[in-house]
């Protein structure tokens, strides 16, 4: 479409573009990107068209990541920058905005890469790429001028010195005048006890009666006269030396300012660069604003004139009464002629697709359901309406030829045209017969037509014609009411029979009225509604087998999604697993080697006559020392039970998951083992054979001692730990559970009190880490309630 063309604006106009660009700027943060909205207009070029669309998408999923980008601080600095270009004087609150909008396109700019980090968002990111950093620039500004716009007295040692005199100089002139305003035989003479400014100068109200007691310059009076504000003679000075520093102070902050002007206008280009990259920024979120809020979805782009609407929804009615449109256009046909009576909102549906397209053509989303298509026109146009011309004297009828002639002239067949009432206005014979010729051209020229129309002669035209189909607007017989939806290959059929049986008109006068009809309309008719009710049962079927396919489609991605996570789950239980089996056979061969060294301690001091209390504390290290994750593993196989086992062969001691030699037989049930420099007795259930021994007596070890897992007779099952603290109680527990292991007890009771809770709660922490407990509860009423915790061992 061509920018400058008036009627381009007023097909615009025509198609409600306007007022949707009044919502979409309502979404922008800044005048900038206001501006750059109101300036938009739809591009007939695919490929700006794609990047359109594709910075809207990467906008709207910044939103939906990080809920918007920040636009704070940024104005638009221009007519500042200009100003400060020709060498013009900016004042604090121009300095101060330049600052802000320097720094608020910074903190964006470093927005944007950090999401382009863990989201794609390149056209965002490339378009802040010229973007340029005036760090130095704000800094300087921000050192002089402070958030509500005045210089402050740093900006310059000399502003600095100026304002404390001047500071000390209205300090002395009002404290002269306070002391006179407290002496007694003065006050009688003042009408208020207080000290004013007139003039910028510091006064005191005097009486009109005592004027001539004071000297000095009066500046002001009320409006009754009965008041001067004098300046006293004895401040005259005073206030002169205010006067001059003041002066003094302005032409100062004037120096100040000045310099700074100058600094902006060095970086004055680069700045106007960063500030319409701002507002094209502001106005790609701004779309996608709307596209929220009007719940819109990215349509599909092509530039073969083909148009597929899914639920598409005009985007100014509002959504509790909206009709959304089902149309394919441009696929098997090129041409829809929709027929039928009016107020059955053949216009609205014809606006919806003019309005959609120039939506998707200015790079925003369109409120229609995702997989719907547009496609890039190289021009729009419509003749919508009664524009019927007063002042050109024009009748209905020839203002909608000028517009078609116009049409005819301009299109291409690359275009689109939509036709509102075509051939409306004049006689019907002529009119249809026109209508007909005006078709018929366009659709040898191959654009796209949508067009509305009253006359019945086109419903035969779009039989006779390929690529022409007939379409018309659903009516509600029994509710006397239309129903909004566009029903694609059903022409138009006149209800006024229908309508005037349902109101109550004589049965015998409608009778005669279709007697006057013609056979041939009267069977035409009952074709259409037969189509028509065909078309509407299609369509609830085809709506039906979608909402199942969409069902099915949700599933699929549902399954899928698990099944991924449960891969992603089992390769992250698995490396854990191995990592854990790792780090169990590193420590258990860790605590082997230190269990074996203290054997060999005992052995060399001891001589053989190892304790058996010793014996038991290393066997139970040992134990421990087993890794949990392969005596898992090994109780889950099925044992191999060795039939006969003699000395010298080689067994697993299955409890304790260490190898070692058979040295004797103690009975049928039980065997002497040699673990390491350890020889203990091992019931035969416990036992698997790795190896036969060959047919030659092993040599027992020298020096040896024996040990038998058995409950150990003194062990208790319970433990009372009321009145201990929680360091105190947690040595305890831990003897306890190692004792009670060793005996093979398999729960134990921890006797801790109700108390404060604080025993309890270190206890039950403790217990849960531990390596012996598999689980632990608190006590039933039978067995102490909260004062207990029972453990189940392992």
């Amino acid at each position: 479409m061509n920018k400058n063309s008036s009627y381009s604006q007023k097909i615009l106009a025509t198609l409600d573009f306007h007022a949707v660009l009044e919502r979409c700027a309502a979404h922008a943060s800044t005048s900038l990107g206001k501006s750059r909205v109101e300036e938009l207009e739809p591009s007939g070029s695919f490929d700006e068209v794609k990047r359109r669309l594709q910075a809207t998408d990467e906008a709207v999923n910044v939103e939906r990541l990080k809920g918007g980008a920040p636009f704070g601080g940024i104005r638009d600095i221009r007519p500042a920058l200009h100003r400060a270009r020709i060498g013009g004087m900016l004042n604090p609150a121009e300095l101060l905005d330049i600052a802000l909008t320097s720094q608020g396109g910074r903190r964006l700019q470093r927005f944007l890469e950090s999401i382009n980090e863990d989201y794609p968002v390149p056209l965002l990111v490339e378009s802040t790429e010229p973007m340029t950093d005036h760090k130095a620039l704000e800094d300087r500004i921000r050192q002089c001028i402070d958030e509500n716009a005045h210089v402050v007295d740093s900006a310059s040692p000399e502003l600095a010195r100026i304002r404390s005199e001047l500071r000390g100089s209205e300090s002395k002139a009002r404290e002269r005048l306070e002391q006179m305003v407290r002496t007694p035989s003065i006050q009688k003479m003042l009408q208020d006890n207080l000290v004013t400014i007139r003039n910028d100068r510091y006064v005191i109200p005097v009486k009109q009666e005592y004027r001539s007691h004071f000297g000095g310059m009066i500046h002001d009076q009320s409006a009754s006269g009965a008041t001067l504000f004098i300046e006293p003679e004895a401040v005259v000075q005073m206030n002169n030396r205010v006067r001059e520093l003041k002066l003094k102070e302005e032409a100062e902050v004037e120096k100040i300012l000045r310099m700074l002007s100058a600094l902006v206008a060095e970086a004055a280009d680069l700045l106007v660069v960063n500030v319409e990259i701002l507002g094209e920024l502001d106005f790609i979120f701004a779309k996608a604003g709307l596209a929220r809020t009007m719940k819109a979805t990215l349509p599909l782009l092509n530039d073969r004139g083909f148009i597929k609407l899914k639920r598409g929804r005009h985007p100014l009615i509002a959504s509790e009464n909206v009709v959304p449109l089902d149309v394919e256009l441009g696929g098997k046909y090129s041409s829809i002629i929709v027929t039928g009576p009016n107020t059955g909102g053949k216009t609205v549906s014809l606006k919806t697709i003019g309005l959609l397209s120039l939506m998707a053509m200015s790079g925003m989303f369109v409120p229609a359901e995702e997989g719907s298509q547009l496609c890039v026109f190289d021009a729009i146009y419509a003749d919508i309406g009664d524009e019927q011309s007063i002042e050109q004297n024009l009748s209905t009828f020839s203002s909608h030829m000028t517009n078609i002639i116009r049409i005819l002239r301009e299109m291409t067949p690359k275009s689109l045209v939509l036709l509102d009432e075509l051939g409306a206005g004049t006689d019907p014979a002529e009119g249809s017969a026109l209508a007909i010729s005006i078709l018929d051209y366009m659709h040898r020229m191959g654009c796209r037509i949508v067009a509305t129309t009253h006359y019945t002669e086109l419903k035969a035209y779009a039989y006779d014609r390929q690529g022409v189909i007939n379409a018309s607007m659903e009516f509600d017989v029994q509710t006397l009411r239309p129903t909004y939806r566009l029903l694609v290959g059903v022409p138009g059929r006149s209800n006024a029979f229908a309508i005037a049986e349902r109101l109550g008109l004589s049965r015998s006068i409608i009778e005669n009225a279709r007697g006057q009809v013609g056979e041939e309309e009267q069977r035409v008719e009952s074709m259409i509604a037969t189509l028509e009710q065909n078309t509407i049962q299609a369509e609830a079927e085809r709506a039906t087998a979608q909402e199942l396919r969409r069902e099915v489609e949700t599933l699929r991605e549902k399954l899928n999604a698990e099944r991924h996570r449960f891969e992603e789950q089992r390769d992250k239980l698995l490396e854990k697993a191995e990592r854990e089996g790792r780090e169990a056979v590193a420590k258990a061969r860790r605590e082997a080697e230190e269990v074996i060294a203290e054997l060999r301690r005992l052995q060399r001091e001891e001589a053989g006559g190892v304790k058996d209390h010793k014996l038991s504390e290393l066997k139970k290290k040992l134990n421990d020392a087993a890794p949990e994750l392969r005596s898992k593993q090994v109780s889950q196989l099925p044992k191999k039970k060795p039939e006969t086992i003699g000395p010298g062969d080689e067994v697993l001691v299955t409890n304790l998951g260490q190898r070692g030699h058979i040295v004797d037989v103690v009975n049928a049930q039980e065997y002497t083992v040699q673990l390491g420099i350890l020889k203990m007795k091992v019931n035969k259930a416990d036992l698997e054979l790795v190896k036969q021994a060959p047919q030659k007596k092993a040599e027992p070890p020298k020096a040896t001692s024996s040990l038998k897992r058995t409950r150990d007779e003194n062990a208790k099952m319970e433990l009372d730990l009321r009145g201990a603290n929680v360091e105190e109680a947690m040595i305890e527990v831990d003897r306890f559970l190692d004792e009670s292991y060793l005996a093979n007890f398999g729960q134990v009771y921890i006797i801790h009190g109700k108390g404060t809770g604080v025993l309890r709660a270190g206890i039950q922490e403790y217990l849960r880490k531990h390596k012996h407990v598999k689980s632990y509860r608190m006590g039933n009423y039978n067995e102490g309630g909260a004062g207990v915790t029972v453990a189940e061992l392992k």
